[in-house]
């Protein structure tokens, strides 16, 4: 018997839970594989290209439809057996499915793809770079707990995938680092072992730092990348694949360099990875931050790796660069903002500041590209774009664009 369809769904033009068949021919940036009929695109989240599948709608929108995997009825050669039994369930992960040179070369074609589309800008995207540990890398992970019912703590996990509010109990990460993965237990026994401490539900920090692993939003982390050693707060941002640092920085530090600048701006500085990691490139580094808080562990870090030429600034949003002395045609900017990307009023003022150079790393390639186009519009020209997997087994990545200014 069908399920009664949501009171929304749209029966155009599938109807609710149809199974239908069809070939994959790519996936998005999301990890979805994408096959049409007649013209009409489908995504199809666990489908690979090439695949030939058996699919159930379960929602048309206005020109296109999503569909669950019901069945694999021609497999593609690069389907591999995931490691860990939650994977399609939980939805932390979304290419553990897919051989892993599988997974570089179709980062790398997505990066590609959204500059294309987003940016009109078509240029070469080199081979995505990977990192020395595929499993167990990640230095960081955040499950979280719903409100105790009747005193019982319930599943300790992360979204069930393509839900909003339905957990998956996790009681082993295959991406978290070992050391996590040894108090794992001991966490979450404790964690129901005093369920009427929460009144409500609950996120848990999990970090593997250089001291073990801490729990503490506000406690101290430790971390090394190559020689340098940076202190946090726990709960605060940091790198989570501390593997693959010191080449990915050592990337950046090359291209910030490579135009003769003498002087660099970390505009997003937080406790100062990229400005302490590039430091030795550079006669003057600066960092700014709006966050005073990160600028005072920036400094510290300076002070402790004995970093001289490097100071940290502290600036509002609307005049990020307005302490900045530094001669323009000199300098060069690294930028690395959150996911969501740079605000319109940020790029220009990095276009009116107009330093030579600007090597802008992303979490999020999509939010990149549009920031991309105003670059460019700007007088920016891409001169090399270098995708880094810090995350295996999921569609996330983390994007270098150089861009150099035009005339």
């Amino acid at each position: 018997m069908t399920p009664r369809p949501p009171k929304k769904f749209v029966p155009v033009p599938f109807e609710y839970h149809q199974e239908i068949e069809l070939t994959i021919d790519s996936l998005t940036n999301l990890g979805a594989g994408v096959g049409r009929i007649d013209g009409w695109v489908v995504f199809v989240p666990f489908a690979l290209p090439g695949e030939v599948v058996k699919a159930r709608v379960h929602r048309n929108d206005k020109n296109c439809s999503h569909a669950d995997l019901a069945e694999v009825l021609v497999p593609s050669p690069d389907r591999v057996a995931a490691r860990c039994p939650l994977f399609g369930e939980c939805g932390g992960c979304q290419y553990q499915h897919l051989d892993y040179p599988k997974q570089l070369e179709w980062k790398a074609r997505q990066v590609a793809e959204l500059m294309k589309h987003m940016a009109g800008i078509e240029f070469p995207v080199n081979p995505c770079l990977t990192t020395p540990q595929l499993w167990n890398y990640r230095s960081k992970i955040t499950p979280h707990f719903d409100k105790p019912r009747d005193g019982v703590v319930g599943e300790i996990g992360f979204l069930a995938f393509g839900r909003r509010s339905k957990l998956v109990d996790v009681p082993e990460c295959a991406i978290a680092m070992d050391a996590i993965n040894a108090a794992l237990p001991g966490i979450r026994a404790d964690l129901r072992a005093h369920a009427a401490r929460y009144r409500r539900g609950s996120t848990v920090l999990i970090r593997a730092t250089l001291e073990g692993v801490e729990t503490d939003f506000k406690a101290t982390a430790t971390e090394r990348v190559g020689d340098l050693t940076f202190r946090f707060l726990a709960g605060d941002f940091f790198q989570n694949n501390p593997f693959i640092l010191p080449s990915f920085t050592g990337y950046v530090a090359d291209r910030a360099a490579e135009g003769g600048a003498r002087f660099l701006v970390d505009a997003y500085c937080g406790s100062g990875l990229f400005a302490l990691t590039l430091a030795g490139r550079f006669e003057k580094v600066a960092g700014v931050e709006v966050s005073e808080t990160s600028c005072d562990w920036a400094r510290r870090n300076a002070e402790s790796n004995g970093i001289a030429n490097a100071t940290f600034l502290t600036a509002s949003a609307e005049a990020i660069f307005g302490n900045i002395s530094f001669p323009a045609d000199q300098t060069a900017v690294v930028i690395d903002p959150p996911r969501k990307g740079c605000t319109p009023e940020f790029i220009d003022q990095l276009a009116a500041f107009a330093p030579s150079r600007v090597v802008y790393v992303s979490c999020d390639p999509a939010t990149q590209a549009r920031d991309l186009k105003l670059l460019d519009a700007r007088g920016y020209s891409l001169a090399d774009v270098q995708p880094f997997d810090l995350f295996p087994h999921t569609r996330h990545l983390e994007c270098v664009m150089t861009l150099v200014k035009r005339g």
